[in-house]
């Protein structure tokens, strides 16, 4: 499938993101992250493997449009509350 992230074409298949994702540590998932096999990565993270860019340059929105087009579940975790036990 081409997309283009960062104003840059990329030709990207399911498998080939699987295949570069393929021994990469997640990092902590917070946000918007991509469901690849029974791990959550953040869409940044998948976005500098992929592409080979700087997460800097490209929009989560874009990673994440691009992995649900591509099959990929794409989720928001949301940021843990620390829980205030003073009463």
């Amino acid at each position: 499938m081409r997309c283009v992230i960062a104003r840059f074409p990329f030709e990207l298949t399911k498998a080939g993101v699987l295949e570069s994702m393929k021994g990469v540590k997640p990092e902590p998932a917070v946000g918007d992250v991509v469901v690849i096999g029974r791990r959550q990565f953040p869409v940044k993270q998948v976005g500098e493997v992929v592409t080979r860019q700087d997460r800097r340059d490209f929009s989560a929105g874009e990673v994440v449009r691009a992995m649900t087009k591509l099959g990929f579940t794409c989720l928001t975790v949301p940021a843990e509350q620390p829980s205030d036990t003073t009463f």
